[in-house]
């Protein structure tokens, strides 16, 4: 099969495309390059640059490169920059799938996999989330990935294309430093970028109702979260008409305060963290029941928190070098 993963240029996309091409899938990457990055494709996968607004580029792409299978991760992210502007990731997240799935439902393309998110199940009332948790978005990023869910599973049904959503939980480290992340939405390489700066890093709220105080979160290896793109793509393919929802955790939950102390470790800074007020959209805490995916397709997650902020720590050194430790 040959795969178009949307947004393939970004963190988790490069790390997807990597995994691919490794597990000898063909890969095509099609990206705006808006936040990623042209280098982290490999020189002998094919990058069409686009937007999936564009309904004649996306259209062209499937059809130059002879498409049998979609990854979809190009999406707008930010909790908190979607509340003040949801109007945009509507626009981008939503929109933008509608006309991708226009163009792959027309082309006959097969298999559909989707970049969905815990964000889907807004505050759960439960110790672990599983893919029967009601959903219930806190912010319109989270309303979009669900909107997205929904639009992916009726073209399956309308159509027979196989689909998958994933909902990720919080997403860290890196398989290689060239590929980490080099934004700084995410709380580790957030706080890499405080102690570079020599700032204390920021926790956004202590009150909440966990045992610290702060949010409880469940984190997982890029390199894991990648692994589990390829067995679902491949179930997909064996498994005409498979419509998955499956929830990408580790089933452990690890608190903001737990993480900046491990953090604070693995970089050799001691920095105790400053405490500001909640950010909007923030869930006190969601952890993943992985239970399904292990059950039903054999995936489950091999690396730790420490394998995680270590991974990411060697990549954020090779791009700010003065940020090491002597």
């Amino acid at each position: 099969m040959t795969w178009l993963i949307t947004g393939g240029a970004g963190y988790i996309g490069a790390h997807v495309v990597r995994a691919m091409t490794e597990a000898g899938e063909r890969a095509v990457v099609y990206d705006d390059l808006s936040t990623g990055v042209a280098a982290r494709v490999p020189a002998e996968v094919p990058l069409v640059r686009g937007s999936v607004l564009d309904a004649d580029r996306v259209a062209r792409a499937l059809a130059e490169h002879g498409i049998t299978g979609v990854v979809h991760l190009a999406a707008k992210k930010q909790v908190g920059e979607s509340v003040q502007r949801p109007l945009h990731y509507y626009r981008e997240n939503v929109e933008g799938l509608r006309v991708l799935l226009e163009a792959v439902t027309a082309a006959q393309v097969p298999s559909f996999l989707f970049s969905s998110s815990a964000a889907v199940y807004g505050m759960p009332d439960v110790d672990l989330v599983t893919e029967e948790t009601p959903c219930r978005p806190l912010s319109p990023y989270g309303e979009t990935k669900l909107a997205g869910e929904w639009l992916v599973r009726a073209a399956g049904r309308a159509t027979g294309m196989a689909t998958a959503a994933l909902r990720y939980f919080n997403v860290a480290g890196a398989a290689a430093p060239e590929l980490a992340d080099t934004g700084v939405s995410n709380l580790v390489p957030m706080a890499f970028e405080r102690l570079s700066q020599g700032a204390a890093p920021r926790i956004f709220g202590d009150d909440y109702p966990t045992p610290d105080g702060t949010c409880v979160r469940d984190y997982i290896h890029v390199a894991d979260l990648a692994e589990a793109h390829v067995t679902v793509a491949r179930a997909l393919r064996s498994a005409p008409g498979t419509d998955l929802t499956l929830n990408i955790g580790r089933g452990e939950g690890v608190s903001v305060r737990e993480m900046i102390d491990r953090v604070n470790a693995v970089t050799g800074y001691d920095r105790p963290p400053t405490v500001t007020p909640r950010r909007p959209g923030d869930p006190a805490r969601v952890v993943a029941s992985a239970a399904r995916i292990a059950t039903e397709l054999g995936w489950q997650a091999k690396y730790d928190v420490q394998d995680m902020i270590a991974s990411a720590w060697e990549g954020w050194v090779r791009v700010h070098p003065e940020a090491a430790r002597s």
